[in-house]
């Protein structure tokens, strides 16, 4: 058993190694000046503060990017979030082959490879006479979210009393007042983790918005940083960008972690 305990320790800590030790490279390395990653010419914050002022024209275009990934993100993530919790609210209230039936649909865009989405929204777009920018983006990305919104609501509908929705209407409340007041309370736990999903997913998607995006110059990090990577090399100040967004992420999660486990303790 100890042989087994030592080896089971042993290769989840090689696991976390590898998943981990890139991120930790770059953020040791964003603390240097030095162009070429794993040379330190000695340690300076140059790299943050030439982020942040936007002090060179590849600085200033990655901040661009970062905006744009932002925009992009938030809008789509929010309409996904809301059509999704509207789709899983009236696929639950489905029954036999039809619910079965809707459910496989919405699983489709989860297993669609990512080219194939990209170059079928991006035919989609052209035949429509769509012009491609901001718009057709967020359109895409709203169409390979919502499914994920979807699968994090409906186990939340499983688990709520039934009762509850028909009770509120039984006591004189409208079904808008009791969608707001009844239904979303109970979904909300699982609208937030479809919300974070579907962020994550448009934060790092690049197939899709590379055919989608046009050749209007509107570039995300995805794009900007492929596009980086073909000229040669990277931007330095992409170092200092990176390891901030993996704290920015890694103390939300800890922070959402924390207050999920205190409510748990309640209840």
């Amino acid at each position: 058993m100890k042989v087994k305990s030592v080896v089971s320790k042993a290769y989840l800590a090689l696991i976390l190694f590898v998943l981990y030790a890139p991120i930790l490279f770059i953020a040791v390395f964003s603390f240097t000046n030095a162009k070429s990653l794993g040379n330190w010419t000695g340690f300076t914050l140059d790299l943050y503060g030439s982020l942040f002022s936007g002090a060179t024209s590849d600085a200033q275009s990655l901040l661009q990017a970062l905006k744009n990934t932002l925009l992009i993100a938030v809008v789509s993530s929010a309409v996904s979030t809301v059509l999704g919790t509207l789709a899983a609210i009236g696929i639950f209230n489905m029954r036999g082959r039809k619910k079965a039936a809707i459910q496989f649909l919405n699983n489709i865009p989860m297993l669609n490879p990512d080219i194939i989405t990209g170059v079928s929204l991006f035919l989609l777009f052209v035949f429509l006479h769509i012009s491609k920018g901001y718009l057709t983006v967020i359109l895409a990305h709203i169409t390979f979210s919502t499914p994920y919104v979807v699968l994090n609501v409906l186990p939340k509908l499983s688990q709520m009393n039934p009762n509850l929705y028909e009770a509120a209407l039984d006591l004189g409340a409208s079904p808008m007042y009791a969608l707001r007041k009844v239904l979303i309370p109970e979904l909300r736990p699982g609208m937030i983790s479809g919300f974070i999903l579907a962020f994550t997913l448009s934060l790092d998607d690049f197939a899709v918005t590379y055919f989608t995006a046009g050749s209007i110059g509107l570039d995300t990090l995805s794009t900007y940083i492929y596009a980086d990577a073909r000229k040669g090399g990277l931007t330095p100040e992409l170092k200092p960008l990176m390891t901030i967004i993996f704290l920015i992420i890694l103390i939300f999660l800890l922070v959402y972690s924390i207050r999920v486990s205190k409510q748990a303790e309640k209840k």
